[in-house]
């Protein structure tokens, strides 16, 4: 599944800067802070996000720290539904499930806590960026592990030059903005 760019979803893409080397040389960090900043770009982009997954079943959402919290939350009062925090280690009090993913130097874990996903549930995973699907498939894996199941995961914007997409399969994927060139 994917959203075309057009109406609103032109106007919030306005308030994402690209910012070049950053974190290092030859990144295009994609900044949605403007958009969180403004409260009517916010709205819009939340909106956005309910309406692309308003045919998606699901019980619950999972979110990764920290920008993804911001979407996650709105997005679970939007819709109703209730937030799973994957947090880095040792935030949670609770007992914990744990899931490691890689980056491009390493490999970093996300927790959630081990009774955040009924067995059964439909979880909607979502976070600000999809960039190569490290942190989304590590969310997925929680999920499963756990014995829920991923009804669909979720993206403001797709790097889709970067093939996270592909690394999510089988899961449905939406995304509202895609960028499909690094230098974009």
């Amino acid at each position: 599944m994917s959203l075309n760019v057009s109406g609103s979803l032109r106007e919030i893409e306005r308030y994402i800067k690209t910012v070049p080397d950053f974190p290092r040389a030859g990144i295009s960090f994609k900044d949605i802070t403007p958009l969180i900043e403004s409260g009517q770009a916010l709205h819009a982009a939340v909106d956005a996000l309910a309406k692309a997954v308003e045919s998606v079943e699901f019980d619950r959402i999972i979110s990764a720290e920290a920008r993804g919290f911001v979407l996650g939350t709105a997005l679970a009062y939007r819709t109703r539904k209730g937030l799973i925090l994957a947090r880095k280690p040792n935030k949670l009090p609770r007992a914990r499930i744990s899931a490691t993913y890689d980056l491009e130097y390493g490999t970093d874990v996300l927790e959630v806590h081990a009774d955040a996903i009924p067995p059964g549930s439909r979880i909607l995973v979502t976070d600000d960026l999809l960039a190569t699907g490290g942190t989304a498939r590590a969310m997925c894996e929680l999920v499963e592990k756990a014995g829920g199941t991923v009804a669909c995961a979720a993206f403001l914007i797709e790097l889709s030059y970067l093939e996270g997409r592909q690394r999510l399969a089988p899961y449905p994927v939406v995304s509202l903005l895609d960028y499909n060139d690094p230098n974009a």
